[in-house]
């Protein structure tokens, strides 16, 4: 499962980069500009919402379980959220995640 969540996480990188990327090119590389145009009507104003609550939990249950669990290499799924989206922190995190419970588990067969 690890592999398909750091295929996602990839996924997650790619894709939506390609768009931002490509909006850039046609509009200028104005951050604010594109803030603007994620409020463009009520639709997108609704996403951008439901991401930013979803990135906020993601960022609090990273922290958690990272000092929890003495993961601190899961931290970097926060900036990963936040300068690339949920869809690439979330697999990262779940990726990163995995790692902490194969080591905790040496028994466990198929390791």
């Amino acid at each position: 499962m690890r592999a398909v969540f750091l295929l996602l996480a990839i996924w997650g990188t790619i894709h939506p980069m390609y768009y931002f990327i490509s909006w850039f090119q046609e509009n200028g590389w104005n951050l604010m500009a594109m803030v603007d145009a994620w409020h463009a009507n009520a639709a997108t104003s609704g996403l951008v919402w439901d991401l930013t609550i979803a990135a906020v939990a993601l960022t609090l249950w990273i922290i958690t379980e990272a000092f929890k669990n003495k993961n601190y290499l899961s931290l970097i799924a926060i900036p990963a959220t936040f300068c690339i989206g949920v869809s690439c922190g979330l697999p990262l995190y779940l990726y990163l995640r995995g790692r902490i419970v194969v080591i905790r588990d040496p028994h466990r067969v198929g390791v």
